[in-house]
């Protein structure tokens, strides 16, 4: 499973959040101690905003802790919201258009989990990208299709209603096909303004979701940065956390009590 994280608060130089810390992103992707896999070497990526509106974000397939661009890159890029993703493939190649995190206009989007038996729902998840957003489909990954499938499904209008019918089309199409393997489903989304976390599993093992507030700023990811984990709050399984202005509010996902475990 992949590990990420995101920040949003008072600008900072993204190093002190990626290598700085204790459990940072880059200790992580060595030694993870909240997945079954403690290494992410198929890739990473970063997103961020500045002072325009659409995000900048960079893409390499190689493993984050040897990759010298990316120590260079956070020690000069300021950013008060970013997004931070380093990857373990559940299949798909390792390749820049696969890592994460994916943008479309003002937003961003990364993941970790997989739906049960990928390949087996792969064309039929295609199908329900419409014609205009296909052509933005760069990479292989059912990470990309569920961005896609939120965006088509209303993301810029109504983020919690299209989380909700893009789950649900997932799990739908699952039943038919009879597939058991779980869908799991924790991930980060924002416009440049907010972010929303999402933490859902079909079966009783989402995947990790941490979060915690500081005096100026708040982090949210897969694990604490501190090995510690004094003051990181689990986000439970079946919510969604909104974040705005530094602060969180966790709130059941919308219309899929039933579907949690």
């Amino acid at each position: 499973m992949c590990r990420w994280m995101a920040y949003q608060g008072d600008a900072v130089y993204l190093e002190s959040l990626l290598f700085e810390q204790e459990h940072s992103l880059i200790h992580q992707s060595l030694s993870a101690k909240k997945s079954e896999v403690t290494v992410n070497a198929d890739g990473f990526g970063l997103g961020w905003y500045d002072e325009r509106e659409e995000p900048g974000f960079y893409h390499e397939i190689l493993p984050a802790w040897s990759d010298c661009n990316l120590k260079s890159l956070a020690r000069h890029i300021k950013s008060g919201l970013f997004f931070a993703h380093v990857r373990a493939s559940t299949g798909t190649a390792t390749n820049r258009s696969n890592c994460h995190p994916f943008s479309y206009k003002n937003w961003l989007f990364m993941h970790n989990g997989q739906i049960g038996d990928y390949e087996d729902l792969r064309w039929q998840l295609d199908r329900l990208i419409p014609e205009y957003l296909y052509s933005e489909r760069r990479g292989a990954t059912d990470s990309e299709v569920i961005f896609l499938l939120l965006i088509a499904n209303g993301l810029e209008e109504n983020p919690e209603k299209a989380i909700a019918t893009t789950i649900s089309q997932i799990l739908n199409l699952m039943e038919q096909k009879k597939i058991t393997e779980p869908f799991r489903f924790t991930a980060i989304l924002s416009n440049g303004s907010e972010m929303i976390a999402i933490r859902f599993a079909s079966d009783d093992h989402a995947p990790s979701l941490y979060c915690k507030e500081f005096e100026k700023h708040i982090v949210i990811g897969s694990e604490p940065l501190d090995l510690s984990s004094d003051g990181w709050a689990l986000i439970p399984q079946g919510h969604m956390a909104r974040i705005k202005n530094n602060r969180y509010q966790v709130n059941p996902l919308p219309n899929l009590m039933k579907m949690t475990a």
